[in-house]
């Protein structure tokens, strides 16, 4: 799957509220209303990553909890980390 350019990133973060570039990624922060449900979410994100064959970096910080996706193979963003966030976004 080829790496997306700025600008088709750009274009497909206008319907996936919050997500930013930051680097060779997209990246979001998602706080919960606490500990337990955000180990809850990285469960659910889990399933999904799992599902894709497509693993985001997690960063769990007590309620926030922060994702990261980038197709280390293209070595930037690609429409499978799209895919991925689009999911993570109705959970």
């Amino acid at each position: 799957m080829a790496k997306l350019s700025k600008k088709e990133i750009q274009g497909k973060l206008k319907d996936l509220k919050d997500w930013q570039i930051k680097g060779r990624a997209i990246v979001k922060t998602f706080t919960l209303p606490s500990f337990k449900e955000a180990i809850s979410f990285v469960t659910k994100v889990t399933d999904l990553a799992e599902a894709a064959n497509h693993h985001p970096d997690m960063l769990i910080q007590y309620n926030k909890v922060t994702l990261t996706l980038s197709t280390g193979s293209e070595g930037g963003v690609t429409e499978h980390d799209i895919n991925l966030a689009t999911q993570i976004e109705k959970t």
